[in-house]
């Protein structure tokens, strides 16, 4: 750690440690009389307040958000609702990050999605808040979880899990830009307890505008090229999530569950272009030509599991045999002309390769899981937990490019992924009166083949074997506040479109590779947290170090084309070349806040707020550091006659990168809700953005060889009404077995790397 990172380490312990005994001296002798009585029903690893509905708890090694009592979700996305849970941080452009990383997995009740793991902002700012139930933030993953994700875990917790009963709930919404519906309902028959939902949502993205440019610096050259792309597009789609769940007790001891989830949709998008190219020593035009653009994809997300759980006359001791399958089909189409092509003397044939084009792709991936989990208390204080899992996983491709309607096989790809892990892993905890502790170890070994059917990659095989431990340990100061200290190390694996060694030229002034011969990427972080939580104030914060020295970057040079191996038909031309490499050493210092203050019965005003800095570079001329500062605010207020009003704002500034950094952003929002008939009707009127139509956002890529910056506009301006009803009383609730299959093994990836450029 440098100089510099010491002294902000230093600064901001100093800052935590400050608050400690103002927490401790701001409880009056008459407010620990009162806490006695009002948290009887706490954990002695967690603080969660019993007779008020706190939005908030705090527990050894995880964070919980109440969404279901906070008013703002009768109206916003699952997306908006991110951005007021502690640990999170959501920027303009909806890209998540979890304790100040973007390599995080999601869960969707306690087993992961892998569909929103991928496209977590797609999938979330899809979904209506009011399917959800909590968000979890899982900061300190034991060793029971997949060791993928440096910065945790967000677990989503839909309604399947409700208070007791028979319910059903129907509720729709309209906007300027989605319409959509949802219904949920739950029967219990005997020893028999189903739960159901679904939901639709079509949405339409306005016409929004783009643009990037490239300047050549450093060594110019005929071959230079400095490059002026503007875009606009068009689109619409509609995405619907369902879901079934299941319990059935068999005896006191034993208990069965199954449950099975879908999420798809699909989406069309038309789009135009032009690119203009001029020599960076005389400014005179090399070549220009517009692009006409239709894309049509299709996706879906199904899986199922089951699992039976054996429980015995000891208390707390479990054994769980699960199997989960998952299947996951997408399908896209899209076309690109290239009209009015010109181009100056000398660059007619890196022209030439222009050629109107027709993609059709499809992928598919199938998965078996098979899990065992034991654990048992022992001498009272002390619990054990290991178990076994292994993962079959068969991912196939077909991509099939056309070129003027002619088949062209050296562009076009098909190739089968075989994806097979084996995991162990032992836990020890540890609980006492007011300290309570965790250890673990677990072990994964990793086995990745790729064969090529059809294109220019190179077969493969891949093996890792990795040792993951993690450690914390919490301390209950008072009733109502908690201290925490933890470490853990995560890791990434590099997916296919990391590995894939596929030249992808079908854009000769950007073409790009994957790197089979990539390692896995292994962060180390250490973190110290205290919470206090109140009925009147909540607090909690995070002070987070973590360091990597091998982190998969993505790394964009110029070069000439004739340098670049495999490619065929080279013109000589300047380029960019996009790759990935274990070349990342970053460390960081994260400061999470937040602070809830009930000022009245009626009144809530809160904040959420990350303070980081960052330090990376490639170890040898890329470099990049710097502060980010994010902060989402706002207040809510019950008026009489139930009615509700709030107010929100948030603002981020720019992101640090290895190669550059994006834009700041601010955004602010509206809602008032009524309900009636003791809450079972409610109607919300919300708008955001509502003084401006357009945000824009800017993003910048540096090298010694170029300069790159890109832009794009879009319409954020929106105003909504929605309502929802319920009818019912609740008297059961579908059980969950304590342990269940959680594969989270695989980092995302995919083709769309931002360079800093277009055509």
């Amino acid at each position: 750690m440098n100089k510099k990172l010491i002294i902000i380490t230093l600064l901001a312990l100093v800052a935590i440690l400050t608050v400690l005994p103002l927490g401790a001296r701001a409880q009056t002798k008459a407010d620990s009389l009162r806490a006695d009585s009002i948290y009887k029903s706490m954990e002695l690893q967690g603080v969660e307040v019993v007779k008020q509905k706190s939005l908030v708890k705090s527990d050894i090694d995880k964070i919980t958000y109440d969404i279901e009592n906070d008013p703002d979700s009768k109206s916003n996305t699952v997306i908006e609702m991110l951005r007021k849970v502690p640990m999170v941080t959501v920027d303009g452009e909806d890209n998540i990050q979890v304790n100040g990383s973007s390599s995080f997995k999601v869960y969707v009740n306690n087993k992961p999605n892998q569909m929103m793991s991928n496209n977590p902002k797609e999938v979330l700012k899809s979904m209506p808040a009011t399917s959800i139930k909590k968000i979890e933030v899982i900061t300190n993953p034991g060793p029971k979880y997949d060791a993928e994700g440096v910065g945790g875990i967000l677990n989503i917790i839909t309604y399947g899990q409700r208070i007791e009963g028979y319910t059903a709930t129907f509720s729709g919404n309209v906007s300027n830009r989605s319409a959509g519906g949802s219904t949920y309902a739950t029967v219990k028959s005997g020893k028999l307890m189903m739960s159901g939902r679904y939901s639709y949502n079509y949405y339409s993205s306005p016409r929004s505008y783009s643009g990037s440019s490239r300047k050549t610096i450093g060594n110019i050259t005929d071959s230079s090229s400095d490059l002026e792309n503007e875009r606009t597009s068009k689109g619409h789609g509609q995405s619907q999530f369902g879901s079934f769940e299941a319990s059935y007790e068999i005896d006191t001891l034993r208990l069965l569950t199954a449950s099975f989830d879908l999420y798809g949709g699909g989406n069309k998008n038309n789009g135009d272009g032009t690119t203009l190219a001029t020599s960076p020593l005389t400014q005179t035009p090399l070549y220009r030509y517009t692009t006409s653009n239709h894309s049509n994809n299709s996706y879906y997300y199904i899986n199922g599991g089951i699992d039976y759980q054996r429980s015995f006359s000891v208390p707390e001791r479990l054994l769980t045999f699960s199997y989960k399958i998952e299947h996951e089909p997408d399908k896209s189409e899209s076309n690109t002309d290239y009209l009015d092509m010109q181009a100056a003397d000398g660059w007619e044939n890196f022209l030439q390769r222009l050629k109107n084009q027709y993609n059709d792709g499809s992928e598919q991936m199938m998965e078996h899981t098979f899990q065992i989990d034991y654990t048992t208390p022992f001498a009272k204080i002390h619990t054990l937990e290991t178990g076994l899992k292994y993962i079959l996983r068969n991912n196939s491709s077909e991509n099939d490019r056309y070129e003027e309607d002619i088949f062209d096989q050296d562009h076009s790809s098909h190739y089968k992924h075989r994806n097979d892990i084996f995991a162990a892993y032992l836990g020890y905890g540890l609980k006492l009166e007011k300290l309570s502790a965790r250890l673990g170890l677990r072990y994964e070994h990793t086995l990745q083949d790729v064969e090529y059917k059809l294109g220019r990659g190179e077969d493969f095989r891949k093996h890792f074997n990795d040792f993951v431990p993690s450690a914390s340990i919490g301390y209950k100061l008072t009733q109502t506040s908690n201290l925490r200290l933890g470490y853990d190390m995560r890791i990434y694996r590099p997916g296919i479109w990391y590995l894939n060694p596929y030249l992808d030229d079908s854009t000769p002034t950007n073409i790009s590779q994957g790197n089979s011969h990539l390692e896995s990427e292994k962060s180390h972080s250490f973190s110290l947290s205290y919470s206090n939580f109140t009925p009147k104030f909540n607090i909690n914060l995070s002070l987070r170090y973590g360091f990597t020295n091998n982190s998969i970057e993505n790394v964009v040079r110029m070069m000439p084309d004739t340098q670049i191996p495999g490619l065929k038909n080279p013109t000589g031309k300047d380029v960019l070349y996009t790759t990935y490499e274990n070349i990342g050493r970053s460390q960081s210092i994260n400061l999470n806040t937040y602070i809830n203050w009930n000022a009245t019965k009626n009144t809530r005003i809160y904040v959420n707020g990350r303070l980081s800095y960052i330090d990376m570079d490639d170890g040898g001329s890329l470099s990049n550091h710097g502060w980010n500062l994010f902060t989402y605010g706002g207040a809510q207020q019950t008026l009489p006659k139930n009615w509700r009003l709030s107010f929100n704002f948030y603002g981020i500034t720019p992101n640090i990168n290895l190669q550059g950094r994006g834009s700041s952003y601010s955004n602010y929002s509206m809602s008032i809700q009524k309900s009636w008939l003791k809450d079972r009707l409610n109607l919300t009127l919300s708008a955001s953005n509502f003084l401006k139509k357009y945000k824009r956002y800017n993003y910048s890529t540096v090298d010694n060889f170029f300069h790159a910056d890109s832009w794009s506009k879009y319409v954020n301006q929106s105003f909504s009404l929605s309502i929802s009803y319920r009818i019912g009383e609740l008297k059961a609730s579908v059980k969950k077995a304590e342990r269940s299959i959680i594969n989270d093994d695989v980092k995302g990836g995919g083709s769309g790397e931002s360079s800093g450029s277009s055509e």
